[in-house]
């Protein structure tokens, strides 16, 4: 194997010491040099949806270590771009999301940048809404979207609330490349910065202006009401359980049986092992209970939300 493969990994090993996980599993790859390989011949591409990868120790995984260094380059990028900036962060069910966006929000806050960070997963669309809502500069979710539970993601959103065009994912690249992921990225404790103000919890009141927002879209309505429906209804264990069901309620559908087994998060989906509501598969137990309840609509939405898919009798 290549001697500067091995050399990396070697970094990583010594780099990690205080990280009782990433050592248990750095360890367990000593004696077996491809899965060494696989882990550190690359790293992580930054694109323009972000990072995506699968869940692991090493340069070309997803981990708290590469996520701190992708955002140590944006906080790069902003403070070169604006005299202050501010990063609206969100997060879905998937493993170890929770520890994605809090290293975010804390590497962000020792770059000077404020980070607003819900308590909660929230979908993509409420992250999108919060970046234009609080006047941020960019927003981060963190999400592997619809893809199977191994991997998970990092989404980057600019100040429109729409994902980072190509130029400006190019131009955060940049400033990435110039992090080393051990040496460069800066980070503050999380409870410190709650205190100081530099990490801002997002309030209920903005979740409430969002639903107001997504009721405006109404084509018709009242329709509901007034022709009630039947639905079931699956999150398929990620963010849409309950901006869902609060959704149906205020238009009038008030008849929702949701799949009980794909009703909490659960980032290892064990009953829809790739959880993309495009295909007939996630509809699997939502279509057994159809068969008691008898719906005239099935709803799936993905683990982040932001995509939906339907079937009719």
């Amino acid at each position: 194997m290549d001697q500067a493969i091995l050399d990396k990994y070697a970094v990583w090993c010594e780099q990690t010491k205080n990280d009782p996980d990433m050592q248990a599993e750095l360890t367990a790859m000593a004696s077996d040099e491809n899965e060494i390989y696989e882990r550190f011949y690359s790293e992580l591409s930054f694109g323009t949806g972000g990072l995506r990868g699968v869940i692991g120790a090493g340069s070309g995984r997803m981990n708290v270590y590469t996520v701190c260094r992708a955002t140590q380059g944006l906080a790069d990028y902003l403070n070169a771009r604006y005299d202050t900036a501010a990063v609206a962060i969100s997060y879905d069910s998937r493993l170890k999301s929770t520890d994605f966006a809090r290293a975010a929000a804390q590497t962000l806050a020792a770059n000077g940048i404020c980070a607003y960070i819900f308590p909660q997963l929230e979908p993509t669309p409420v992250l999108s809404f919060a970046v234009r809502e609080l006047h941020c500069q960019a927003g981060i979710m963190v999400t592997a979207s619809h893809n199977p539970a191994k991997y998970n993601g990092y989404k980057c959103y600019g100040p429109d609330g729409c994902q980072m065009t190509d130029a400006d994912a190019d131009a955060v690249t940049d400033c990435i490349r110039k992090v080393d992921i051990f040496r460069d990225v800066k980070t503050v404790p999380f409870d410190e910065a709650i205190v100081d103000g530099s990490i801002v919890e997002i309030g209920n009141d903005l979740l409430d202006r969002y639903m107001e927002k997504v009721l405006d879209q109404q084509i018709c309505p009242g329709l509901c009401q007034d022709i009630p429906l039947k639905v079931v209804y699956t999150p398929l264990n990620g963010t849409g359980n309950l901006p869902v069901r609060e959704v149906l309620h205020r238009i009038g559908v008030h008849q929702v049986a949701v799949v009980p087994e794909q009703e909490l998060p659960d980032g290892n989906f064990p009953t829809a092992p790739y959880p993309n509501p495009e295909i007939r598969q996630a509809f699997t137990c939502a279509l057994k209970l159809a068969e008691t309840v008898k719906p005239d609509l099935l709803l799936a939405t993905d683990p982040d939300c932001d995509r939906v898919g339907i079937a009719v009798r």
